[in-house]
């Protein structure tokens, strides 16, 4: 009998971690996060912050991170894991939108509806409130990220596409590649586009993207139309395209929380900026202004298309040779839905830690509805000069934890084996120009044909 209590205590104890990761982070934290960083230590220029000295800089870790060097849940830091620390350029916005946030920035306003929902007034081009203040702070750096720095077309072809790997607890990896093709439709401030294009009118962003492996998923594709009139059309709408149907479903407004492709992003994911809602119905709380640790430029010569070569496993991790992580200002809020648009959704709250100059969400921490810490999502950048716009954003990794389930998704946008970076407004072939084709419904009906 005494041996049967020992067993059963020793099966107990070994199940606690998994216990523990079941739990998991409440949505408090956060608060306490935001107290205890006030004051920051930071590491200087040259330090490599690895496991042995984290703990000394958490205080410029967003939270999600600081679990991850913790090993709380089954995602964890590598021992060999290595950040080393560089300094931070400011020089990583085109002139043009530079330009265009001084001349129309001061006239952009925001008005709350009787309904609780939001307008932005007199958004013309560039960032909405380069100076975000209250009242509805929170709402005009959300607004900001949303509408933040992109060129006006960004382009993977099948010559140079990028990689979408999921991995499970066990290390199984199932690769997948995509043609992308997002773009802008209206408030472009890109030299040689209009300020507003015809293709889809009322929208300023479509998303397209179709699968070209593994073969039995080719052709299947995605595409999702961002209006400019948030209050009319409440939600971006999207749609499938189903290569065995051959032809399109939209999908319900329900399905903002649906993983795209099956990836551990959702809908409202699956943006550069960590955002990819709708300003109408999402507010946000401002929690506090702090600098955060990132690789918001990170280098071209060795980085993600050798996958897992590149990376630190099992977390797919930069290596060093990805480039320094500078400390960069960020803002930190708090985005969720208005309570009327509350009910049934999938996050409690994204905790958005967004770079002051880009305005793009580089680390993101999702709670589920029991406001128990659910992802982790990483968006990485990478910058070059580009013909006709100046130095802009010339690509983008991600890597999204699902910490609960133990389950990860690694993006790539270059091509391997030759680092094929992605075509950037010019640099596209010219049939990506085609805004029927690659930015509206009746385009995805030209899927195999």
């Amino acid at each position: 009998m005494r041996k049967l209590g020992a067993l059963v205590i020793g099966f107990l104890l070994a199940l606690l971690p998994s216990l523990v990761w079941a739990q998991g982070t409440d949505r408090s934290e956060m608060d306490q996060w935001t107290k205890d960083t006030a004051n920051q230590t930071e590491p200087p220029v040259g330090t490599t912050i690895t496991m042995a000295n984290w703990q000394q800089y958490k205080s410029v870790m967003p939270l999600g991170m600081i679990k991850l060097f913790e090993g709380t849940y089954g995602w964890k830091m590598p021992a060999d894991v290595q950040m080393p620390v560089g300094p931070a350029r400011f020089d990583l916005t085109p002139k043009s939108w530079v330009e265009a946030t001084e001349k129309y920035g001061s006239q952009t306003q925001v008005e709350v509806l009787p309904n609780g929902h939001y307008r932005l007034k007199n958004y013309y081009a560039g960032t909405p409130f380069p100076n975000p203040s209250e009242p509805n702070k929170g709402w005009k750096i959300l607004a900001n990220n949303f509408w933040f720095v992109r060129p006006a077309l960004y382009v993977n072809t099948e010559q140079n596409y990028g990689t979408v790997r999921s991995v499970d607890r066990f290390g199984n990896i199932a690769p997948s590649s995509f043609d992308v093709v997002y773009r802008q439709s209206a408030f472009i401030s890109d030299p040689g586009f209009p300020h507003e294009e015809t293709y889809a009118p009322g929208t300023w962003q479509t998303q397209w993207a179709m699968q070209l492996t593994p073969e039995q998923a080719r052709y299947t594709a995605s595409l999702s139309m961002f209006y400019q009139d948030q209050e009319k059309n409440t939600y971006p709408d999207t749609f499938v395209f189903v290569p065995a149907l051959r032809r399109s479903l939209r999908l319900s407004t329900a399905s903002r929380c649906s993983p795209i492709f099956g990836f551990d992003w959702a809908y409202d994911d699956a943006n550069g900026n960590g955002f990819n809602g709708s300003t109408a119905v999402y507010t946000a709380d401002f929690l506090a202004d702090r600098k955060i640790i990132g690789m918001a430029n990170f280098s071209d010569t060795s980085m993600g298309t050798d996958f897992p070569g590149d990376y630190d496993m099992p977390i797919a991790w930069p290596k060093p040779s990805w480039g320094k992580w500078p400390l960069r200002p960020a803002t930190i809020i708090d985005v969720h839905r208005i309570p009327s648009e509350a009910p049934g959704y999938c996050y409690a709250s994204r905790i958005m830690y967004i770079d002051k100059e880009l305005w793009g969400g580089g680390w993101v921490d999702l709670y589920d509805a029991n406001r128990k810490l659910w992802k982790a999502i990483y968006y990485y950048g990478y910058f070059a000069d580009i013909p006709g716009l100046g130095h802009s954003g010339n690509g983008v990794a991600s890597t999204a934890y699902d910490l609960q389930n133990t389950h990860m998704t690694v993006w790539c946008g270059y091509a391997n084996p030759y680092k094929r970076k992605p075509y950037i407004n010019s640099q596209a072939p010219k049939e990506f120009y085609n805004g029927v084709k690659y930015g509206s419904p009746a385009g995805l009906m030209q899927i195999l044909r």
